[in-house]
């Protein structure tokens, strides 16, 4: 038996054949049409990016618009309210101001009417002789040239009333027949002036509460 064996090459390498086709080829036609579709989604970007931009320009325009009309808001709010706190305030001070002027005018009215009635006093009391006088001056103005005319005064006041009838005589060119009497039921600053047609009477207190009426009808209430 021929035991020599015959050694044939193995072969290692398998040849597989692809089922189905593989990728196609691409041809100028193809390159042409995806050049076209590159450059129309280029252009759809391009044009959502200005709608982007656009929509951003007009949300920010908004935004802003919205905020400045905001700040307005604010801003007049705020004015409006310093307007009624200003105008509360110069009420205040007007109301304040106004009640000071009150105080003001009831205190001076109160001084002037203590040195009215001071002064009245003084006149009645102090120089009663003087009102006498004037009451004299008035009667003259009205009586006829050389109408004689009495007064009648308190006892004390006798010799100053015939000092300033000679004063009177000595500045009045015509004669003056004038005589004073005393009364001791007068009071200082009292009077009777007679004359032949009239006469008159003067009382020192009723002249002090006239001088008081006429103070409190010119000066306001304190």
């Amino acid at each position: 038996m021929d035991t020599s064996f015959h050694i044939r090459p193995f072969a290692f390498d398998k040849v597989f054949e692809a089922i189905g086709e593989g990728p196609p080829s691409l041809g100028p036609d193809d390159d042409i049409d995806m050049a076209l579709r590159v450059a129309a989604l280029e252009a759809e970007l391009a044009m959502a990016r200005h709608g982007f931009n656009e929509e951003l320009g007009r949300a920010r325009a908004d935004g802003f618009e919205a905020g400045l009309t905001h700040a307005r808001t604010e801003r007049d709010a705020a004015l409006l309210i310093a307007a009624d706190g200003l105008h509360a305030a110069i009420e205040g001070i007007d109301a304040h101001l106004e009640q000071v002027a009150g105080d003001l005018a009831r205190e001076a009215a109160a001084v002037a009417h203590a040195a009215a009635e001071q002064l009245a006093a003084r006149a009645l009391t102090e120089l009663p002789a003087a009102a006498i006088d004037e009451a004299i001056g008035r009667v003259l103005r009205q009586v006829a040239r050389g109408q004689e005319i009495q007064v009648a005064v308190a006892p004390a006041l006798v010799a100053e009333m015939e000092q300033l009838i000679a004063v009177r005589q000595n500045g009045d060119r015509r004669r003056l027949a004038i005589t004073v009497v005393a009364d001791g039921s007068l009071q200082p600053g009292d009077a009777h002036i007679n004359w032949e047609q009239g006469g008159v009477i003067l009382d020192a207190a009723a002249r002090a509460d006239v001088v008081r009426d006429a103070l409190d009808a010119l000066l306001p209430a304190t």
